[in-house]
């Protein structure tokens, strides 16, 4: 970090300065003059002042790198990624397949002991993060995703791409 000045974050790469936008940064997160900090470019912008690089940290593709980073499968596209959610500072959840019968998708990103995704979370500022398995079925994905709570029902409406959960008044707290 080379310096802070009105909310941005100012980040030496080599011959050029990278720009972390207040709205890019994950709330509460602070940052110090010489810290290493890593983040995702997002936008490259030809300026009449030159080259702009913009990164942030609340992209959910930060997230993707950083479990290609961490998790060997994933780099080499064993474990796929289908699909990420971010709330930046709070909760993630990603969404993850193979085609190997062989390998357990959720438990080559969580690691020996969480040990992989460990290492994301404390990037992260303990950011929690929820691994669950994609379902190319929408009602056992939608499932899924709000697992551990049990879903009584789901009605599916195809044309507004929208979905009606039903969970009992207990479940409500894990279902959200």
């Amino acid at each position: 970090i080379q310096k802070m000045e009105r909310g941005n974050v100012f980040i030496d790469i080599g011959r050029i300065t990278a720009i972390l936008p207040r709205e890019e940064q994950i709330p509460n997160e602070y940052y110090r003059r010489g810290e290493r900090i890593r983040a995702y470019l997002y936008a490259v912008e030809e300026t009449p002042r030159g080259v702009s690089l913009k990164v942030s940290r609340t992209h959910p593709k930060f997230l993707v790198e950083l479990f290609k980073q961490e998790c060997p499968e994933i780099a080499n596209g064993t474990v796929e990624i289908k699909a990420v959610t971010r709330e930046p500072g709070k909760r993630s959840k990603i969404a993850v397949f193979t085609k190997d019968e062989y390998i357990d998708p959720i438990g080559a990103c969580v690691g020996q002991r969480g040990s992989r995704v460990n290492q994301i979370t404390q990037e992260l500022k303990d950011e929690r993060i929820d691994i669950i398995l994609w379902s190319e079925d929408p009602k056992e994905f939608i499932a899924e995703a709000l697992s551990p709570a049990e879903v009584d029902s789901i009605e599916l409406d195809e044309a507004t791409k929208q979905a009606t959960v039903k969970v009992a008044p207990d479940q409500y707290s894990l279902a959200i």
